[in-house]
């Protein structure tokens, strides 16, 4: 395996105090790497980032047009939301059109990242649901999917027909066999695969719509959706979010947990990968702006960007000590 490369510093006045080091690939329609950093063929979970993977079966099937499903539905399954009143009033909508509630759900609880709404909830003794976890969207549709399919109510389980058709997308759209899975924090598991793999994927949906099979044209409703969408595929304050909305062409973006992050370029065909090695946030924020960048979908002095690109580190007292930078080789 290769080594991994460099990807974000932090310097602390002139002292490079930090260093993120980690993976990146951008394929072409082909599948070919256009440009790579680290090791394409290191083998990753891409966590959230492979959501609208996982949709593709509640389009392709049929289930999604079946229960009349909107460019907003199709944005929140693909989403990792801030658990906002935006994103929660519609997934429970979407639950109720379902005859279901939030128990249907297997994705566990977790307490909104959105600030007023969690203030809201402390204020008012309420326990955080299952719907406030940011996955309640992706759950959604495997709820939908299962319901077409006549499948039992255990939709995260490996060998559920929901799981076989993830794995089956996967696979595909990867055109690897996957050597594996780990379950994922919301209990659905989360399929394996190479840099290149991840970045041909996310390349064969940034061209989807230049074909008209079925799988194609659903991954291109998809894209649409989430370029449509950016506040429901993240939220208020979150760099899928603020990214996507500064972007000088129609972009979809989605962060994963560990320091991943993918980006589906449909006006050139391109597909980007991203994982930090040590699984930082901060270090896949940068290098995907950076990557951005260097395709010249963002304007790297936009504040915006910036705020990814190279976002200042700031002490207790709100003084300026330093900043994160892309590693030199990401821009140019």
């Amino acid at each position: 395996m290769g080594q991994p490369a460099s990807l974000a510093e932090v310097w602390r006045g002139p002292f490079q105090e930090s260093h993120h080091v980690g993976h990146a690939v951008i394929c072409d329609g082909s599948g070919q790497i256009v440009a790579a950093w680290g090791d394409p063929d290191a083998v990753v979970l891409p966590r959230s980032s492979s959501k609208m993977i996982q949709a593709l079966p509640l389009v392709t099937s049929g289930a999604a047009d079946a229960r009349g499903l909107t460019t907003e539905h199709l944005a929140l399954a693909c989403a990792s939301h801030q658990g906002a009143a935006i994103h929660v009033e519609r997934v429970n909508r979407w639950l109720a059109d379902l005859g279901l509630d939030d128990s249907a759900l297997l994705c566990g609880p977790q307490v909104s990242r959105d600030t007023d709404l969690k203030l809201a909830m402390i204020r008012n003794y309420e326990t955080p649901c299952r719907v406030h976890n940011n996955c309640s969207g992706k759950h959604a549709g495997f709820l939908t999917l299962a319901q077409h399919l006549g499948a039992g109510p255990d939709y995260v389980d490996p060998d559920h027909p929901v799981q076989a058709a993830c794995l089956e997308a996967f696979e595909t759209v990867t055109d690897q066999a996957s050597p594996g899975f780990g379950i994922d924090g919301c209990s659905a598991p989360n399929f394996a695969t190479t840099m290149h793999g991840m970045a041909r994927a996310m390349a064969w949906f940034a061209t989807s719509a230049q074909r008209s099979d079925t799988m194609s044209t659903s991954a291109s409703r998809l894209v649409e959706a989430m370029h449509t969408h950016p506040e429901l595929v993240a939220g208020e304050g979150r760099a899928c979010t603020r990214l996507m909305r500064v972007a000088s062409e129609p972009v979809a973006l989605k962060t994963g947990a560990e320091g991943y992050f993918t980006a589906i370029l449909p006006t050139r065909g391109l597909g980007v990968a991203v994982k930090a090695a040590d699984g930082a946030t901060r270090a896949a924020e940068c290098a995907i702006a950076a990557l951005l960048v260097r395709l010249e979908m963002l304007d790297a002095e936009h504040p915006e960007v910036k705020a990814f690109l190279n976002p200042p580190i700031v002490n207790r007292d709100g003084l300026v000590t330093g900043e994160i930078r892309p590693a030199p080789g990401l821009l140019a």
